[in-house]
């Protein structure tokens, strides 16, 4: 009888697992670099231009206080200013059709009046001064340097929801192209920090010059990139509304109710809806009701008054009553956030429904405050803007030779996107975290949805389509 010989059980010997582990993460690696790549053709001309109307408008202060000059300073100092009132009236006078909704005072003597106003249906802003009275200057409020570079950056100059949706679905897809590079370029050996911490001196032009420029700039401002991306989240129309949620509902935000005269509004009415340069944190605060009985609201320059006995800073601004039951509101989105303010009034006996100050905030509206002034560059001043400034010329950088990389890279026919993964496994892996990052930011979820019905139901199935997506 033939004896029957058993093979004995194979084992993995230190060089078959380390085999392994270089596929798992060369299979990683390439994972990340497509999804980096997809999101980085798709929006690096979106952030082109948020990055660069965002280091324009970091100095709207300078530019405007430059090409309006003369309307926003006065010629000569006067020795009283004129009443609120007095100023609003002598404007109505000469402007007939205008209707005034707010009144910014300035905290410098030599700066004008600002006035938010409708002349014959068209939003307006007047500059007067404030010792004659005397308007220097109109301005259509849509048609003003900020305005413009504010809706180039917020909606892309076209206006509307889905532009404004799209601005927020590229912002949320670059942080996803901050974390992706990251792991990317991270330097794994001695020799791997040039073109990653320093610049190799490269040929200009060529592949290793645009690499550099685009890896270096990235890696050392990724948190500033990060930083500046976090904190204009806030505004955003989705994931925004989702913060305010969160920080009403863990009580971090403003208080309940800062109400000192009254119970709870039961008004649906916010604080936006109805006053101008309110802080976000009081954005979405209730707005009370002034008492009817009968009363004759008290003037504009009462509330002067009343702002000076509330310790509220300079410069702030005053938004008239709307109807029998409106409050003279009171704000100030100041420079300097611990000066914010937003208070609600009576219009008829002036009595303070609503104080909410920064002292007042939660612990997230207070670090939301903060990071929207460091993210309009009010924060620590001149130094503010020019770090905002660098990191904007930082992105536009990696745009801007992310697109020389891809042409220097790209075959003939295609689109020259890195191939997929070896193992299986690690796409998969690698789209289950992109989904927990879809839930965090909604649009970035809605988004793969789309790109993975694309993939399935079209590409796949034209060929010439097939033939352009494949590595």
């Amino acid at each position: 009888m033939n004896a029957i010989v058993s093979k004995p059980p194979e084992t993995s010997t230190p060089d078959s697992r380390k085999s392994a582990t270089n596929k798992l993460l060369s299979s990683l690696y390439q994972a990340v670099w497509r999804w980096h790549f997809y999101a980085g053709v798709i929006f690096a001309p979106f952030l082109l231009i948020l990055a660069f109307s965002g280091s324009v408008y970091l100095f709207t202060p300078q530019i405007e206080g430059y090409l309006y000059k003369d309307m926003l300073t006065v010629r000569e100092i006067g020795t009283t200013a004129m009443s609120a009132d007095d100023i609003i009236a002598k404007t109505v006078r000469a402007y007939p059709g205008t209707t005034i909704s707010s009144i910014t005072f300035p905290d410098d003597p030599e700066s004008t009046v600002k006035m938010a106003a409708n002349r014959n249906g068209t939003s307006t802003t007047m500059y007067a001064d404030p010792y004659t009275g005397n308007i220097t200057g109109i301005l259509n409020s849509d048609k003003t340097f900020s305005a413009f570079f504010k809706k180039m950056h917020s909606e892309l100059v076209i206006g509307g929801t889905w532009a404004n949706r799209l601005v927020e679905l590229a912002a949320c897809w670059a942080v996803i192209l901050v974390i992706t590079g990251l792991y990317l370029w991270w330097p794994r050996n001695k020799s791997a920090i040039w073109g990653t911490i320093l610049p190799r001196l490269s040929k200009p032009g060529s592949r290793p010059f645009w690499r550099d420029l685009h890896a270096v700039p990235a890696f050392w401002l990724s948190l500033c990139t990060l930083v500046l991306i976090a904190t204009g989240l806030p505004w955003s129309g989705v994931l925004g509304g989702q913060i305010d949620r969160l920080a009403n509902a863990t009580h971090t935000n403003y208080p309940p109710y800062a109400l000192s005269f009254m119970a709870k509004p039961e008004s649906v009415t916010v604080a936006k809806d109805v006053a101008d340069d309110v802080p976000w944190a009081a954005e979405n605060l209730p707005v009370p009701e002034s008492a009817v009985g009968g009363y004759v609201p008290l003037a504009v320059q009462d509330m002067v008054t009343i702002s000076g006995k509330q310790q509220v800073k300079l410069p702030y601004t005053i938004s008239m009553p709307r109807g029998e039951t409106g409050v003279y509101t009171i704000s100030t989105s100041h420079t300097r956030p611990g000066d914010n303010a937003t208070l609600h009034l009576d219009q008829y006996s002036g009595a303070v429904l609503t104080d909410v100050r920064y002292a007042d905030y939660g612990l997230m509206a207070k670090g939301i405050t903060m990071g929207i002034a460091l993210h309009e560059g009010r924060l620590f001043g001149l130094a503010n803007q020019l770090l905002g400034l660098i990191t904007c010329i930082g992105v536009m950088l990696m745009a801007v030779s992310s697109y020389f990389m891809w042409r220097k890279r790209k075959p003939q026919g295609k689109l020259g996107a890195p191939g997929r993964p070896g193992e299986k496994r690690v796409t998969i892996g690698v789209l289950l975290i992109m989904l927990v990052l879809g839930a965090l930011m909604p649009l970035v979820g809605l988004s793969l949805i789309v790109v993975l019905m694309l993939d399935l139901l079209i590409i796949r199935r034209i060929r010439p389509l097939k033939h352009w997506f494949s590595a």
